[in-house]
């Protein structure tokens, strides 16, 4: 991988549209493969920085590509997860998490589905294709929204993300291993009923997310366990959910890989931190 990014840095003078395109095809996505069967934390979090100023460097020579676009915000959205399972600073996650929300509009915006400017609906029935670019380009939104600490323009923007996400939900339920539900489940579990929460609702989604993953994706049981048991004080759910994650053999999913050891790290926080005591 690190090869790979020297490599592109030596070639900076050919970006142009069409090199670009070739050097996202032979290179980007492969290397975003990569990490994601990467079983090592802390080496993906090392090598974070390099990894996106290079995607930085290729958007500058193509803004509107859709393709560069989803692999920055994917990528942005995902190092904040990466760097948080290794003790990020919390000044610097922010400043990842504005990057993720800044690709992630860009990514809506030439997606042409949505208005992320006026927070409005552009296409009342997107394409099945669309679905990724408009999951992700949510996602990256949602990235930055959750390290807000609940300011109000964070929560008119999680009102219009939810828009985005019920489309998606439409269109495409099991993209990314069912995560539309993921969110569906923590936001619906992770608040009492008269903030909007609604504890059988966010069960359903959880429930149907890990049978979408078959139980190999380890984040839908993690945030399953730290939203939806913590507030229905489910300590049974709770910690056989997590011991789930613990026991789960990491070489049984490899396209999940690298989600599954971060959501290892967690689980044993999750049941260090002795929350029902």
């Amino acid at each position: 991988l690190m090869s790979n990014i020297y490599k592109i840095f030596l070639l900076s003078g050919c970006l142009l549209c069409s090199c670009t395109s070739l050097i996202t095809s032979n290179v980007i996505d492969p290397a975003v493969a990569n990490l994601q069967r990467q079983s090592d934390v802390d080496l993906v979090c090392e090598g974070a920085a390099s990894f996106l100023l290079m995607i930085d460097s290729l958007i500058e020579s193509n803004p509107t590509s859709n393709d560069l676009l989803l692999t920055a915000t994917k990528a942005y959205a995902g190092t904040i997860a990466a760097l948080d399972s290794c003790g990020i600073e919390p000044q610097r996650a922010e400043t990842i998490s504005k990057k993720a929300k800044h690709y992630g509009v860009r990514l809506l915006q030439e997606n042409s589905a949505v208005d992320p400017v006026q927070k409005t609906i552009l296409e009342q029935q997107p394409s099945i294709s669309s679905a990724d670019s408009l999951f992700w380009g949510a996602f990256g939104w949602l990235t930055w929204i959750q390290l807000q600490h609940g300011s109000p323009e964070s929560m008119a923007d999680l009102i219009f993300v939810e828009k985005i996400m019920a489309h998606v939900l439409e269109m495409d339920e099991t993209i990314e291993n069912g995560s539309v539900h993921v969110f569906f489940g923590a936001l619906y579990g992770s608040k009492p009923a008269l903030l909007g929460g609604d504890f059988e609702r966010s069960r359903t989604h959880f429930d149907r997310a890990l049978e979408i993953s078959n139980r190999s994706f380890l984040p839908v049981h993690t945030t399953f366990a730290q939203t939806y048991c913590r507030m229905t004080f489910n300590k049974e759910l709770h910690d056989q959910l997590l011991q789930e994650v613990i026991d789960f053999p990491i070489d049984q999913s490899p396209e999940n890989t690298l989600s599954n050891q971060i959501a290892k790290r967690k689980a044993k926080k999750l049941l260090e931190d002795n929350f029902f005591d």
